[in-house]
């Protein structure tokens, strides 16, 4: 019996249908939907929400890039304020100076960041553990002092700061400033978070994991120690200082005191509330670094720091893997009660 043509065309048309389908694993549905609700958010909240959403994003990238030094490579760091304020500046200097489109001063602080973080690394390479610690420590303090300095007053405003305009949406798009903005940071953040992705999945990214989990072993192994580390440093400084290009432009103000080793430790709670060495988890992260702060004033003003402390020390019990710690545990009991139940239907 043969088979019709039509048939025929009709089962080869829905072949490559189905094997994209059978592709498709929970994570990515679970990814496409979340881009999808986040593309949606803006139309249906406030611009002040939106403002916060945005933040949200920013912190979750500059996280994003502690997480590749500490989580993915293993290297102590309490210093990324200093680059998430470098590239608050490069932008702010920019955009202010030498009227430079918004878009352009990303790359601009990303290679600055990039360029800082690596020779930074370079001494970095004899120090390991709280050493390292230490030296980053230095340098967060340091920062916002050095942007104080007066023979810089006229290129960095001294402590005036740089007031800067938002940018508005190109002619034409039907959106308000803040969601034009937030749209921005999101398609910067799809991107750099596909990249961080496809670099931890990567040879160069094993090669990085190695050295965190036994450096001894990676280099009798033939990786580049000394390289790979360095290296690491300047991509999570990149990342970081893009976050500060976004920050400044969404605040629309850099001053030396909004990059103090507080932020740092903002940035490093926010790690391991999101859980280390887990990509999605930055963003679980963004959210506490930004909320969490602003619920603890909002129940006592005279005690926020307590009631700040009190939550933080609630959400380590109930996850001390972080949020995908949690997740993953979630995922594995439900996966195990679907095994159980099918097994009890089979039988």
């Amino acid at each position: 019996m043969t088979v019709p043509p039509q048939e025929t065309a009709l089962a080869t048309r829905e072949a490559p249908r189905a094997a994209v389908l059978a592709r498709l694993s929970p994570r990515h549905l679970a990814i496409g939907g979340a881009i999808i609700i986040a593309l949606l958010l803006p139309l249906l909240t406030t611009s002040f929400v939106t403002f916060q959403l945005t933040l949200v994003m920013i912190y979750g990238l500059a996280i994003l890039g502690l997480n590749l030094l500490t989580g993915f490579n293993g290297q102590f760091s309490l210093g990324h304020s200093a680059f998430y304020g470098i590239g608050a500046y490069t932008a702010a200097i920019l955009m202010d100076q030498a009227d430079l489109a918004y878009y352009w001063t990303l790359p601009c602080s990303g290679m600055l960041c990039f360029a800082v973080g690596f020779l930074f690394g370079l001494p970095a390479l004899r120090l390991q553990g709280l050493y390292l610690a230490l030296a980053t420590f230095a340098l967060a303090t340091a920062m916002p002092q050095i942007l104080k300095f007066h023979p810089l007053e006229p290129l960095t405003g001294g402590v005036q700061g740089i007031a800067i305009l938002k940018p508005d949406p190109p002619p034409g798009v039907p959106l308000s400033a803040d969601q034009w903005l937030y749209y921005f940071t999101l398609a910067v953040l799809l991107v750099m978070f596909a990249c961080a992705a496809n670099l931890v999945k990567s040879r160069t990214g094993r090669a990085i994991m190695a050295i965190r989990d036994h450096p001894l072993a990676a280099a009798a192994m033939g990786i580049n120690t000394a390289l790979y580390k360095t290296l690491t440093f300047g991509v999570s400084a990149l990342y970081t200082g893009v976050a500060g290009a976004l920050g400044a432009i969404a605040v629309q103000f850099v001053a030396p005191d909004s990059f103090t080793f507080l932020l740092s430790v903002s940035l490093l709670v926010g790690l391991v509330i999101g859980g280390v060495a887990s990509i999605p988890g930055s963003l679980v992260g963004g959210l506490f670094v930004l909320f969490v702060p602003n619920i603890a004033e909002s129940v006592s003003r005279g005690l926020a720091g307590a009631v700040y402390g009190v939550i933080l020390l609630l959400v380590i019990y109930v996850m001390p893997s972080g949020a995908a710690g949690l997740a993953r545990l979630l995922a594995a009991k439900f996966s195990s009660i679907r095994t159980l139940h099918i097994e009890g239907k089979s039988v």
